[in-house]
Parts: C-alpha cells; structure tokens; sequence
C-alpha cells in the first residue's frame, strides 16, 4: 500500500483522481490530509472537519468491478470494511445510514463518497473517499454529528485506523468471489432504521411512512409502503427523516 500524506489539499478525492490520470498508481493507493478545504459529500453537499483532528482520505480500488451493474459491491466493501475496524475499537452501535454514512447511536461519525470511472477498455476504476470524525469534540453547528472520542471518551489514533481500514478493504475485496453473499447480508443487517417504521420525504417533499426492508443488487434502497407494496428508491429520491 503506498500512503500519500498531505497538510492541506482541497479534496483527497480530487488529488488522487488527478494524480491516477497522469500515471498508473498500484491498487489501494492512499492519500490522506490533515485539512481539507473543499470536502465532498454524497450529491454535492460539504463535508466539513476540523483540521487535524478527524481522518480524511482516499483510496484507489481498481481490479475488482467488471460488471457497472455490480457498482455497489464497492459500497458494501468500503462501508463494511470502516464498521469492522470501528468494531474492534468498541465503537458501540455501529450502523451504516444508507448508502455508505457511518452511524454510532443516532449520530453521524463518518460519510463515504465513491466515485466510479469507466475506461474506455471497460475497466472500472473507484475513488473512494472517507471522512471519519476521530478526534474532533465540537459539533455545535452540526447536531446529528459526533466522533469517536466523543462516544467513548478517549482520543484515538488517526493513521492507526487508517491502516487498519485499507487492510480490511483490501481483504473483503480480496476475498470478494468467496464471501459475497455473506458480505451483502452484513451490510442490509448494520442497516440504520432497518426493520422500524420511518418517516421519509420524497422528491416533492411529500412524507410517507415506510420500513427499510434492504437494498437491491444495484443499490436502491428497498422500502415497504404502508399499502405492503415494496418500492425501490435511489438516493437522490428518498430522504429518511430522523
């Protein structure tokens, strides 16, 4: 594994998305900041963090999808890989809020943003990156946030956990062909809300009821509607209300 670290950069994603398209990079190539300035979130929104306090990162995963339908193997492989480490620091009530945000209790302690680009030979390259809040204790502004230390009232090892998550990446991937299906139910089992009548908001702003049943092949979140019809919802259709 080869680790990049920087003071500052506007986005990990960006620099390691710039720097693999001027040279080939081995797989799992890391790059980490202590500052971001422009962190990105899922659909466009901030990802903020105080500098050198939380981990901010990202990976390059290449190898593994040959099939664009198949594109939320790589969600299930990151947002696994981040809640297996955090369980083995004692991080109580672990959950993944679907897609890919990380959840202790009812509070956000990580987002995951993949970015996915297919070559024209129909390789499929991913840029994943991770915002993890270890070491920050302020989130005035932020009320569903929090962090590790935070939660358990220590402080932790930034670059500790970092290698820890990359190596347990690397192996859900590795081991991909042969743990898949147990893979898949891990990730609907740690589903936040799953199982427990929600509110939800539409595209129109419309609230329904519903319950998180789990996720299809191609990552839509499967809800059942209170007439016990299941509908599936991409992420841009559905907020859960909490």
């Amino acid at each position: 594994m080869k680790l990049i670290k920087l003071d500052a950069i506007d986005s990990t994603n960006e620099f390691l998305k710039g720097l693999s398209s001027n040279q080939i990079l081995e797989n799992f190539t890391v790059v980490s900041a202590e500052n971001q300035s422009k962190g990105k979130g899922q659909m466009g929104s901030v990802w903020t963090s105080e500098p050198s306090k939380n981990l901010i990162m990202s990976v390059l995963v290449k190898d593994f999808l040959t099939d664009s339908g198949r594109i939320f193997n790589v969600n299930i492989a990151v947002s696994l890989a981040v809640i297996q480490v955090l369980e083995t620091l004692n991080i109580p009530e672990l959950s993944i809020k679907w897609p890919n945000d990380i959840m202790s209790y009812n509070k956000k302690i990580g987002g995951i943003l993949i970015e996915n680009s297919i070559k024209s030979n129909g390789t499929i390259i991913s840029i994943v990156g991770l915002g993890l809040n270890v070491n920050q204790t302020d989130f005035e502004d932020l009320p569903k946030a929090s962090s590790l230390a935070v939660i358990c009232k220590t402080t932790f090892d930034k670059e500790e956990i970092l290698l820890k998550i990359v190596e347990k990446l690397e192996q859900n991937i590795k081991y991909w062909n042969q743990k898949a299906d147990l893979l898949w139910e891990e990730y609907t089992n740690k589903l936040f809300k799953k199982g427990i009548p929600m509110p939800f908001s539409d595209q129109n702003d419309q609230n329904f009821m519903g319950i998180i049943q789990g996720v299809n092949t191609i990552g839509k979140l499967e809800i059942l509607l209170e007439n016990d019809s299941i509908s599936e919802f991409d992420i841009k259709e559905i907020q859960m209300l909490y």
